[in-house]
């Protein structure tokens, strides 16, 4: 994703307004910059729900949450009901008058009673009722809605609710299931154009129309509606179609174009520019606004979101004044999914919502503490490499980061901006491992040898020390005049003064000398004492002392360095020192001999005893490991480690690569980019999510939404069904992945019942006897303030008559003289019971079966046209050709390709344009015989392989096609003459592959649209 800004440039407009905006706006980002130096590189990361999901279609439309908590979704393709794991798919039935009318859905509006009211594209307004499961139709034309197609719903002060329609304004209430056109609404008024987008009534009863000629006003009290006019900019976003209306905390209206961006009228109804965002030259880059988000809450939050037809979302933090924008990057998976989006919401746990052409996407503005920096090409904001060896804090505060390929970023983080150095001659494409500041003022950096870097202009010196343009160098330090500098063949120290170069190296035979030859960290310690880190232990050097003091781990002594290969060493605010080890973390109350060490393990909660980095702050310390980040507190020294819900997206991290921000700010250098840990952000969560049941089935059966038991009332079991599964999810929706599950039937299970990771949540039951239980529901989250959520619900089956206890007591009196009968009759019950379940063993085993065969037909089936897809042809093709290949028969193909057919979609709109492709599936296959396969190859594009058919007769079959399709035809009213071309091509017999055979035809189909399209064309045999 990348999130461009917060600087903006300007507006084209020349007007007093704007220029008095973008000096406020100047003023806004220096003040922004104080308050978060982080601000410029902290990028939105999403997580995305898509069709390979369960999304009916890629193209999400609107998004709601209900009373309940559960998400929904409208999409091209049928409506969604979303847990956080589950989805349930609610589509058009011609056949069914209770189900949707349309599957494409373009509006939800959640109702304080559970319902749904919900507008569709072409079937007008449903209700969904949760407690039958019904879609129940409201009328549409005379004496109900003025047009099938709703564009927008919004709440009435007075009740019900307002729909903008293709045809007028309409005033739905429920209550009395009446839809009625509103006097004086866009059309009914003279010279008002009836399309209307977008409604809303502010707080004071105005009422608001986003209308194809622009915005129109009714104002509270008065019966007509009238345009809103100004001059210059603002009266161009004024007449413009108006897509968008939101009325911000502070009571403004905000307006969104079709072409001219934003602008917002204030408390006296005065439209005011936003500067960046108003305009044809504003970040909405001329495409259609379709909806606003006042987002409340995190770094990016108390801001208006703004999403777009095209350009992503843009955004203005009405308290800096700094708009940005949040668009898709192809390089950045966790970007936003794509730049289509068409509406937002924000979620009752803060979770923002945004709606795309390729899914829905998630951010948690809550997880604040992290801030991830990646690598994309396209984003100046982000790194220019993904993979970060050092993290270091150089002149005015700068943080120069160490990345591969001889590359540096230098943040500047008070301007918001990134310096770029490439390393070169030796040092060029190797990693960058080590910063230090040299006695001459210079950065010096370490990759293969040493290079130095004026701070100033970042000019490069490469081979700062000739004699080590083959080392790889690990760590610098600076002792006087001198330069330390660790590498993998000794420590090497190198008098800038005399550049006299010694080395030390380990012996084995020396007790005093180098504990390795792996240096990998140099670390100053009071008294002017170095500790050298390397994968065989530590050693010390001390002033005026001869040799080397080592420190090594002993098995036989728990006080001992917990591991040798040893990393980070950092002293804290009580003066005691950390060691990170690849055994854990050892901690020193002195660093001065005996050295005994209190150790921090996997057993008091480390997810990874191998510590890349550690960072102390205060009395605690934070550590890098081989599975994350973890915090270790300083007094009792317990493990937290963050997760998703913190924001962490890095789990990889580089050995030593961390460093203490300006601002206090941690940062950690991974694999994959730069954490940066934010401790002032590290607050508990003042709510607990919600966990809850959000599906029922009783003996396989779905009980309606509304009959699901919320927390503590009773699931009644009939005698007769004894078997349920409930679904359940924490409808929090903040790292579904991460969260464990688990539940319990308190008088069943003797305990709980893990539900594997990764595996939907459900627990289910069958056969249960008669009886009181209580069904416990239980979700773990993970990160620094890790939750334990249940839910219990009580479950009550019913006995048998032949369990009650009157049966019972009357058995007991008549046991001497009847029980021969009792037997019998068990034994009767008993057999009836086990061919019930025969029955439906073998019930489901055939809708199992049923259900394996659809599967199996949606695999190979084209959804829209009913006729192959590309998966099917290629298999049937391939066997075609085997099997031609064997006997010696011909084979041709046919390539058709509807002509100019995206002007089709642009003009009649995608309904239409899926009405032409199913028209052409269905000619092209009347032209074809029984043993041709034919197929939809993808977009307009179809294909026919015609076995035993040479290229004369195939050409012959593709202009009947053709033919077929130029008859004109009616779509939705609308004539519409289809041409199509055709591309033919025989099989090389036997060689020629089918890729190629493809290919071929493809060449001939580009030759025919070429040359005048509307025709067929055979592809050259040679």
């Amino acid at each position: 994703m990348q999130a461009v800004g917060p600087p903006v440039r300007h507006m084209s407009s020349s007007s007093l307004l704007v220029r008095l905006g973008l000096a406020l706006l100047l003023c806004g980002q220096a003040a922004a910059a104080a308050a978060d130096a982080w601000r410029a590189f902290d990028t939105p990361l999403f997580e995305s729900v898509r069709v390979a999901d369960g999304l009916p279609h890629g193209t999400v439309t609107s998004i709601a949450q209900d009373r309940r908590g559960m998400i929904w979704m409208g999409t091209f393709g049928g409506l969604v009901r979303f847990d956080g794991h589950r989805m349930q798919v609610f589509r058009q039935d011609a056949l069914d008058p209770h189900q949707l009318p349309d599957s494409y859905v373009r509006a939800i509006a959640p109702l304080a009673d559970g319902r749904l009211l919900i507008g569709t594209n072409a079937g007008g307004l449903v209700v969904f009722d949760p407690a039958t499961m019904r879609f129940d139709r409201l009328p549409v034309g005379a004496g109900g809605s003025a047009h099938a197609k709703i564009f927008a719903l919004a709440p009435a002060r007075g009740g019900g609710y307002w729909a903008a329609t293709e045809g007028g304004l309409d005033h739905v209430d429920l209550a009395a299931r009446r839809v009625r056109a509103v006097a004086g609404a866009p059309g009914a008024a003279p010279g008002l154009d009836p399309r209307s987008f977008a409604v809303l009534e502010d707080r004071r009863g105005n009422l608001w129309v986003g209308s194809n000629a622009g915005l129109l006003l009714r104002r509270a009290g008065a019966r007509a509606f009238a345009p809103v006019a100004a001059a210059g900019v603002a009266g161009e976003i004024l007449r413009d179609k108006i897509w968008a209306l939101h009325e911000d905390r502070a009571g403004r209206i905000w307006v969104g174009s079709g072409q001219t961006g934003v602008l917002f009228l204030d408390a006296g109804l005065q439209p005011r520019l936003v500067p960046g965002l108003s305009g044809v030259d504003g970040l909405a880059r001329r495409r259609t606004v379709r909806a606003f988000l006042e987002t409340d809450g995190g770094a990016n939050g108390g801001a208006i979101w703004a999403a777009t037809d095209g350009g992503g979302v843009v955004t203005w933090d009405a308290a800096t004044g700094a708009a940005g924008r949040i668009v898709h990057d192809p390089a950045m998976p966790a970007s936003l999914p794509g730049d289509i989006t068409r509406a937002l919401l924000e979620d009752r746990d803060g979770n923002v919502w945004i709606a795309t052409e390729v899914g829905a996407a998630r951010y948690n503005p809550a997880g604040r503490v992290v801030l991830s920096m990646l690598s994309s090409p396209l984003n100046p904001a982000t790194l220019s490499d993904p993979n970060v060896h050092t993290v270091w804090v150089g002149p005015r505060g700068r943080v120069w980061l160490g990345l591969g390929m001889g590359r540096i970023d230098i943040l500047d983080r008070e301007r918001g901006r990134i310096a770029r150095v490439r390393l070169t001659g030796e040092q060029a494409e190797r990693d960058v491992q080590a910063f230090a500041i040299g006695p001459d003022g210079q950065v010096w950096a370490g990759s293969q040898g040493v290079a130095r870097i004026d701070p100033d202009s970042l000019a490069v010196t490469g081979s700062a020390i000739p004699a080590l343009d083959s080392k790889l160098i690990l760590a610098m330090a600076v002792d006087g005049r001198d330069m330390l500098i660790g590498t993998y063949d000794g420590l090497f120290r190198y008098g800038t003064a005399t550049r006299r170069l010694d080395r030390f190296v380990a012996d084995p035979a020396d007790p005093r000398s180098l504990a390795g030859n792996q240096v990998r960290l140099i670390t100053r310690m009071p008294g002017n004492e170095f500790w050298f880190s390397t994968i065989t232990g530590i050693s010390v050097a001390t002033p005026g002392r001869a040799g080397f003091t080592p420190l090594r781990n002993d098995p036989r002594d728990p006080h001992s360095l917990p591991h040798d290969y040893s990393g980070s060493i950092e002293r804290d605010s009580r003066g005691r020192t950390w060691l990170g080890t690849f055994g854990g973390i050892g901690i020193l109350d002195r660093a001065t001999p005996p050295y005994r060490f209190t150790r921090v393990t996997a057993a008091d909660g480390l997810a990874s005893e191998k510590i890349n980095a550690l960072l102390t702050e205060g009395e605690r310390a934070w550590a890098s490991t081989s599975d994350g980040v973890a915090l270790i507190d300083g007094k009792r020294f317990g493990v937290r480690n963050l997760g998703p819900r913190d924001g962490l997206v890095i789990d990889s991290y580089v050995h030593r690569a961390a460093a203490h921000a300006p601002d206090g700010a941690l940062m950690f250098g991974g694999l994959g980019g730069l954490t940066v840990v934010r401790p002032d952000a590290v607050r508990p969560p003042t709510a607990r999510p919600q966990l809850a049941i959000t599906n029922l089935l009783v003996d396989g059966a779905a009980l309606p939404f509304a009959a699901i038991p919320d927390a503590g009332r009773t699931l009644a079991l009939a005698a007769s069904r004894r078997g349920f599964r409930a679904d359940f999810a924490l409808l929090d929706y903040r790292a579904p992945a991460a969260t464990r599950y688990s539940h319990r039937l308190r008088g069943f299970d003797d305990d709980w019942v893990e539900v594997p990771f990764g595996t939907p949540p459900a627990a289910a039951y069958t056969n249960l006897p008669s009886g009181d239980y209580r069904l416990e529901l239980r979700a773990e989250t993970g990160g620094l303030f890790p939750q334990t959520i249940t839910l219990s619900t009580p479950i009550a089956v019913a006995p048998h008559w032949y369990e009650t206890l009157w049966f019972r007591a009357l058995c007991a009196l008549a046991a001497v003289a009847a029980v021969v009968a009792i037997v019998a009759l068990r034994t009767r019950l008993l057999r009836q019971r086990a061919r019930r379940l025969e029955g439906l063993v073998d019930e489901r085993t055939q809708a199992l079966r049923s259900a394996n065969d659809r599967l199996a037909a949606l695999a190979s089936t084209d959804p829209l046209t009913g006729i192959g897809n590309r998966r099917r042809f290629l298999e049937s093709a391939t066997q075609e050709l085997d099997l031609a290949r064997r006997h010696g028969l011909p084979v041709s193909l046919i390539i058709v390709d509807l002509d100019r057919f995206k002007s089709i979609n642009d003009n009649y709109g995608h309904p239409v344009g899926d009405a032409v492709l199913k028209r052409a599936a269905e000619a092209t296959v009347r032209a074809c015989r029984p043993g041709d396969v034919v197929a939809r190859f993808g977009g307009e594009e179809l294909v026919v392989l015609l076995p035993e058919t040479a290229a004369a007769a195939a050409l012959a079959a593709a202009e009947e096609v053709r033919r077929g399709l130029a008859v004109p035809g009616e779509f939705e009213g609308q004539a519409i003459a289809i041409t199509a071309s055709a591309g033919v091509a025989e099989w090389r017999a036997p060689d020629e592959t089918l890729a190629s055979l493809i290919e071929r035809a493809d060449r001939a189909l580009y030759e025919a649209k070429r040359t005048g399209r509307d025709r067929a064309v055979l592809a050259a045999t040679g």
